[in-house]
């Protein structure tokens, strides 16, 4: 629906000129759904472009990068050029040093004016030296601190550009990274596992309350989910109402009894909205769990996931299902199931 609108618009495929659209279309931003309107039927690139700026930091992350890019070069030779005034400032020092010492060992006797002059220019030469150093230490010091305060910044833009701005668990960018990780490493294979969570019938329930009330449904299943899952899972928002919870360290029965938990807070959640806190629930959530050692590589495991999401579909909702445990070959796909209802 959402691609069909936008080749009726004339507006290129683009990722992200999705994300502009699926964000009016779900209802994210009232500001951005006035200002999308306002560029009338047949929007321009750069003016999609200009939206896509002010709303989603993700697709800032070259600029950002590129800029703090600059700011660690500039850093780092503003330090190489200290550490060459130091170095330039002993050798100076060494020089006078042996050029006194050469002095000092010479045949004839120096007389006590000479001798003081002597270490009068020792004294001078080591107090500027001494100086010198100080001031590249504060300046070293002030530095790294910017530094410092650059990889602060960078780890805040990081973790906001794999935040979904809705649900404030981790986006589908966020999720695909964890999900590769998996199959980089053995150890992670072992001990890994996806569970794929849908919202049973959100669509019908977007099209009775409206998409505002919705949108705080979002917030509120991915907060229980996120609280029922714990330190050992990776909670992501992969589509408009599909959440992913990348288990970490469990066994299928731990994996199974986590996903039970957030299947049941959600079932008796009262979902309260508004002043009034009229009551919007009950609510379910179907689920399918796969682990990781059951699949070749990220995209089979997800694959197999959705597949016994499906079948928690095809048995009734509000339930759990393991790809383990269904029948192979046992399910021919009907994504209008739970996609498109």
């Amino acid at each position: 629906m959402i691609a069909a609108r936008m080749r009726q618009m004339g507006v290129t495929g683009l990722p992200r000129n999705y994300e502009i659209f699926y964000a009016v279309e779900t209802g994210t931003s009232e500001e951005l759904s006035r200002e999308f309107g306002q560029l009338g039927d047949r929007p321009s690139q750069r003016a999609l472009d200009e939206l896509s700026r002010k709303y989603f930091t993700s697709n800032n992350r070259d600029q950002i990068v590129q800029s703090a890019q600059e700011q660690v070069s500039e850093s780092t030779t503003d330090i190489l050029a200290l550490m060459q005034r130091e170095q330039n400032s002993i050798e100076k020092f060494c020089t006078i040093l042996d050029k006194t010492s050469g002095g000092l060992e010479g045949p004839n006797a120096l007389s006590r004016d000479v001798l003081q002059k002597v270490v009068g220019i020792m004294a001078a030469a080591t107090h500027t030296t001494l100086e010198q150093g100080r001031t590249i230490s504060r300046a070293m010091q002030e530095k790294t601190a910017e530094l410092d305060e650059m990889k602060t910044k960078l780890a805040r833009y990081k973790r906001l550009a794999e935040t979904d701005p809705l649900t404030r668990v981790w986006n589908r960018r966020a999720f695909d990274r964890r999900m590769a990780e998996i199959y980089n490493d053995g150890r992670e294979v072992m001990f890994n596992a996806l569970i794929l969570a849908d919202i049973d019938g959100f669509k019908a329930f977007n099209d009775r309350h409206g998409h505002p009330v919705g949108d705080k449904v979002l917030q509120m299943v991915a907060h229980l989910i996120s609280q029922k899952s714990g330190q050992c899972g990776f909670v992501a928002r992969t589509g408009g109402e599909e959440f992913a919870i990348i288990v970490d360290g469990k066994s299928e029965d731990g994996v199974y009894e986590l996903a039970e938990h957030a299947r049941t807070a959600i079932a008796q959640a009262e979902f309260s909205i508004g002043p009034t806190a009229q009551q919007f629930g009950p609510l379910s959530i179907s689920l399918g769990i796969c682990m990781a050692s059951e699949a070749s590589d990220a995209e089979d495991l997800y694959a197999k996931a959705d597949r016994a999401l499906y079948a928690s579909k095809s048995d009734g909702r509000n339930r759990t299902s393991r790809f383990s445990k269904i029948t192979k070959g046992g399910f021919a796909k009907n994504w209008l199931l739970y996609k498109g209802e």
